[in-house]
C-alpha cells in the first residue's frame, strides 16, 4: 500500500480534503479485532491517506453504534472517547510519535520509546499546527447509543512526524486504531494485528510498513 503524493491539497481547506481523500488517498480497512473474546464489537472503520511536501492528511470514516466526545482540551484522555489513532514510527528509527483524536478533533499526542518510556508530549504550538475537521462538529456529547457514521480528518505537518520532505523515506511503519475505552461499547481494533494478551495499541513491534509516493501526482489534480 502506498501513500500517494496529491500536492493540489496543500491548498484547500480541510472540509474539501475530507470529501476528496476517498478518491484521491489510499484506503486501509480496519478490519483486526484483537481481543475477540474479550472485545468483540468492531464497528466499520477505513482510513483514507494522501501526502502533500508539507503535510500528511489522514481520514478516518467510521461507521459504528454508539458515540462519545465530552473530551474538548488537547492531551486531555480522548482514548476514552469515541477514539481514533495513528502510530507513526520512522523505518530506521526507534522513537515513535502517537496521535490520538476523539471523534470531536480533540487531540492528544507524544513522542516515545514506548508506552512509559522517553514520553515526550507535543506542544501546544506543535498541537495547533495540525488542521482538524469532524463532521460532527466541535462541540462536546456525552455518550449516546445509536447508529452513527462520521469522519475525522486531519492534515499533520510531515515534520512533527520527523519527515523531511526534501529526504523522504521510501516508508514508514506504522498503525492506525479504532477504539472507545470508558464506552458502552468497548473496542480496540486495528488495521494491522497485535499479537499481545491484552489491548495494548503501543507496540511498535506490530507496526507495518506503509509506502510513500516519491514522484509527482497525477495530471489535472490542479483543476480540482
Amino acid at each position: 500500500m502506498t501513500i500517494p503524493y496529491q500536492p493540489a491539497l496543500q491548498q484547500l481547506p480541510i472540509e474539501q480534503v475530507n470529501a476528496l481523500l476517498d478518491d484521491k488517498g489510499c484506503r486501509l480497512g480496519l478490519d483486526c479485532v484483537n481481543w475477540k473474546e474479550q472485545y468483540p464489537y468492531k464497528p466499520l472503520t477505513a482510513v483514507y491517506l494522501a501526502r502533500t511536501d508539507e503535510m500528511l492528511f489522514v481520514k478516518w470514516h467510521v461507521n459504528g453504534i454508539m458515540l462519545k466526545g465530552v473530551y474538548t482540551n488537547d492531551m486531555d484522555p480522548v482514548h476514552r472517547d469515541s477514539c481514533v489513532e495513528f502510530f507513526c514510527l520512522l523505518a530506521d528509527g526507534r522513537h515513535y510519535t502517537n496521535l490520538e483524536f476523539n471523534c470531536i478533533g480533540t487531540c492528544s499526542a507524544s513522542r516515545r520509546l514506548n508506552r512509559t518510556e522517553d514520553v515526550v508530549p507535543l506542544t501546544a504550538d506543535e498541537l495547533e499546527s495540525i488542521v482538524r475537521y469532524s463532521s460532527l462538529g466541535s462541540r462536546p456529547f456525552c455518550e449516546i447509543d445509536g447508529q452513527f457514521v462520521w469522519d475525522l480528518c486531519v492534515g499533520i505537518p510531515l515534520r512533527l512526524l520527523d519527515l523531511d520532505k526534501h529526504h523522504l523515506p521510501q516508508s514508514i511503519r506504522c498503525n492506525f486504531y479504532k477504539c472507545a475505552d470508558d464506552t458502552l461499547y468497548p473496542h480496540f481494533v486495528s488495521w494491522a494485528p497485535i499479537h499481545t494478551a491484552t489491548p495494548d495499541f503501543h507496540r511498535p513491534e506490530y507496526f507495518a510498513d506503509l509506502e510513500i509516493e516519491q514522484n509527482a501526482a497525477t495530471e489535472g489534480t490542479e483543476n480540482w
